[in-house]
């Protein structure tokens, strides 16, 4: 795959905003999930880039992080032990998020709803998994798929919900605009 300058500097451009949005609200406290704008922006990618593009931007935020820049929301914040922490799972999450809504014309009612609902679905999808394997068998925890659904998707599904439809607004306009 080839990327024009273009290219390059938009998603540069979008894992910057990837690394403002996880620095802007580090808040929910000691939460095994935290509140997040980072779905909002693998929407916003994912609609204003499209899939390929908006999930590479993630993909290089998340590729910043691992390499030590602290851009996760929580300690310790970047390094490659980071794959060990329970919310991993979700970086990977907003990645395949990214791309699979990436995928629809948002422009049409039906696009807009698919790519969102398709969308969240590939983000839960990869981590709840991920959240519910490494408490369980890493931490040593004996906890069910369920407990991963009750703290990680209950608390956040209305809320990523409402992100994504934003993100889908301010998508399309943000589209046509990077298309001039």
């Amino acid at each position: 795959m080839k990327f024009s300058a273009q290219d390059i500097t938009r998603v540069g451009i979008f894992a910057a905003l990837h690394v403002a949005a996880t620095l802007v609200l580090r808040f929910g406290g000691e939460a095994m999930v935290p509140f997040s704008l980072v779905p909002f922006m693998a929407f916003l990618a994912a609609f204003a880039l499209g899939g390929k593009l908006g999930a590479m931007s993630l993909a290089v935020y998340m590729a910043l992080g691992l390499l030590g820049v602290p851009v996760f929301a929580r300690p310790p914040y970047g390094g490659l032990v980071y794959v060990l922490q329970p919310t991993f799972g979700f970086i990977l999450g907003f990645i395949a998020c990214a791309y699979v809504a990436g995928q629809f014309d948002i422009n049409t009612p039906r696009g807009g709803i698919l790519a969102i609902g398709l969308g969240l679905l590939a983000l839960y999808a990869v981590g709840l998994p991920y959240l519910w394997g490494i408490v369980r068998f890493y931490l040593g925890r004996p906890v069910d798929f369920w407990w991963a659904i009750r703290v990680a998707a209950a608390p956040f599904i209305g809320l990523d919900l409402v992100k994504a439809v934003l993100a889908l607004l301010i998508g399309r306009q943000l589209k046509r605009r990077l298309s001039h």
